[in-house]
């Protein structure tokens, strides 16, 4: 959990002294600290090059083109709406990190019809998706870049490192209307909070990676581009020559994180803003942060309060969340709160907008355009 020195050492930062014209629950994005957090994935990655940020974090076209204002040309995002709100921007290079299979496969071929200028690669780990997009491609008259995505230990996506990994890559190859454009490894069970061994995992891991690397090429295959890693294990991707990383939630940054990788130093640049709306008891506050306005798929704490370090709560529903404080009675009803939610990504795609937040002052408000499923394909 964040100490108490850290949460006083951020008194200050958040507040908003035209808080009583934001309605809430609210999401509020703070540019200064996204840019910093860009900074600093840049400092770590050690380049611009070697970044492929994950998008479906923040799924502004605002943030995206804060990125691409400090360089970053390259992104992954999770959706066909996503990657088109990328491409809008002018984004040169954008990988769909989920492999296209329905009428996705119809979706993305409109996509590189729509949006020349953007190169769009996706991800396959199936020999049955891999020849519907031979087939959707080539009657298109397009060529697709298709990513092999491995399974090193998450057993989520990807097929296990091994004969048939190797098959399905010399699959692609050949396969009319695509071209092989790589590996790709997303190690998302690898968290754990001393660093030295989340990077011996992280390493055993994509050691699997390496091994299909070496029998594509001892083939004559080539493997342009390696693609690996999220937010964990970012910092250890990021010392890898030749693998290009794909952190998400750095950009914004969340209470999860910031519990669990005490290495990884961003700060939070989104809070929700919430109110009081109800007094239960002396020891009980009501607030407007219900399921629908803060992530709410693990357990408490979904969110922190920076000026209420104790508060624990008791219930959670659609529209309302209670907590108990000591403190309860130094807040009336309509007395506003901020909080650092435990995970940001979920949480975003819960607004509508984000009211941003410059000098201390609410002065605008981005739609989240990317939370729709579609935008115009």
């Amino acid at each position: 959990m964040t100490t108490t020195t850290e949460t006083s050492a951020r008194t200050d930062w958040y507040k908003v002294t035209n808080v009583d014209d934001v309605a809430s629950p609210a999401l509020l994005i703070y540019p200064d600290r996204v840019e910093e957090n860009i900074r600093r994935m840049i400092q770590i990655a050690g380049g611009i090059d070697r970044l492929r940020p994950h998008m479906k974090t923040n799924k502004l076209p605002e943030v995206i083109r804060m990125q691409m204002a400090q360089g970053i040309m390259k992104y992954k995002c999770a959706t066909i709406a996503e990657a088109e709100v990328a491409a809008a921007c002018a984004v040169p290079d954008v990988l769909l990190a989920y492999q296209p299979v329905g009428p996705n496969v119809q979706r993305l071929i409109q996509l590189v019809k729509k949006f020349p200028s953007t190169r769009f690669s996706a991800l396959v780990d199936d020999r049955g998706a891999v020849e519907a997009l031979s087939r959707g491609a080539a009657a298109a008259g397009v060529t697709l870049d298709l990513f092999l995505d491995l399974d090193c230990g998450m057993h989520r996506t990807g097929i296990a490192p091994g004969p048939d990994a190797v098959a399905l890559y010399q699959l692609i190859a050949r396969s009319p209307g695509l071209r092989a454009a790589g590996l790709h490894v997303y190690d998302g069970h690898i968290r754990d909070s001393d660093l030295a061994r989340r990077a011996a995992a992280c390493d055993a891991a994509f050691a699997q990676l390496e091994s299909v690397r070496e029998q594509l090429v001892d083939s004559g295959l080539q493997v342009p581009l390696i693609v690996a890693g999220g937010t964990p294990t970012f910092p250890i991707h990021a010392k890898r020559s030749g693998v290009q990383c794909s952190p998400g939630t750095s950009v914004f940054w969340d209470l999860g994180y910031e519990t669990l990788l005490p290495d990884l130093d961003f700060l939070p640049a989104v809070l929700v803003l919430t109110r009081v709306i109800s007094k239960p008891s002396d020891r009980i506050l009501c607030l407007d942060l219900g399921h629908k306005a803060i992530a709410s798929e693990g357990p408490h704490p979904r969110v922190e309060f920076l000026s209420l370090p104790d508060a624990r709560a008791t219930g959670h529903s659609e529209e309302h969340l209670t907590i108990e404080t000591e403190h309860a009675g130094d807040y009336r009803v309509g007395s506003t709160l901020y909080g650092i939610p435990w995970h940001i990504c979920p949480t975003v795609a819960l607004h509508q907008e984000a009211v941003v937040i410059r000098n201390g002052r609410a002065e605008e408000r981005w739609q989240i355009v990317a939370r729709a499923r579609t935008i115009t394909i």
